[in-house]
């Protein structure tokens, strides 16, 4: 009868370490040889990690590139101490995004709207919207660039970041856009890619 007694202890030892084989195989991190290599899935985590020096000659007052296929806004400081990367929102289409080099000129809290004139053609039922109100598509800060009509601001509407939703700028979170105001400089160099 302990022969019967151990059996049934062993295939119940045995059944346990089964379930336990995987869970701590699944745990333990694969060697480099059988790791497969980052994926970029064009989502809000899939930030690539940039470099201002594949950008800009040098960092001037600070840099900015953002990257319309990743959704991310990289920032540097001055002396490159601080780099920061944030979601963003990007332009609907290939059409409506304007890329190269440009730079910070104007800084405004709780800017106003006006639609442009191309967006009354499309959207003619469009007014325009008074700093500070909660349907403001600038969100709560804007940064101005010396193109214009093209801005990097906050939005209200949560749902655009990470998504093609503008119609030509960045837009970031509100509480990500009141950072990022409070430490780019006028004179940032900018470059959208």
């Amino acid at each position: 009868m302990s022969a019967n007694t151990l059996s049934r202890r062993a295939l119940l030892l045995g059944a346990s370490a089964s379930l336990v084989v995987p869970a701590v195989a699944q745990a333990a991190p694969l060697p480099d040889s059988l790791a497969t290599p980052e994926v970029n899935r064009r989502n809000i985590s899939s930030f690539a990690t940039q470099d201002w020096r594949d950008h800009f000659e040098s960092l001037g007052v600070g840099a900015i590139v953002c990257d319309t296929v990743s959704r991310a806004l990289h920032f540097w400081s001055e002396d490159g101490s601080d780099y920061r990367i944030y979601p963003t929102s990007v332009p609907r289409t290939d059409e409506l995004t304007k890329r190269g080099y440009t730079q910070i000129v104007r800084k405004k809290v709780a800017p106003s709207w006006t639609p442009t004139a191309s967006m009354m053609e499309r959207f003619p039922e469009w007014k325009p919207v008074a700093g500070g109100a909660p349907e403001n598509p600038l969100g709560s800060h804007a940064l101005y660039l010396s193109w214009p009509a093209y801005l990097i601001h906050g939005t209200h509407d949560t749902r655009k970041i990470g998504r093609p939703s503008s119609d030509g700028c960045i837009g970031l979170y509100n509480e990500k856009i009141e950072e990022l105001y409070a430490i780019a400089k006028i004179g940032t160099q900018v470059r959208l890619i």
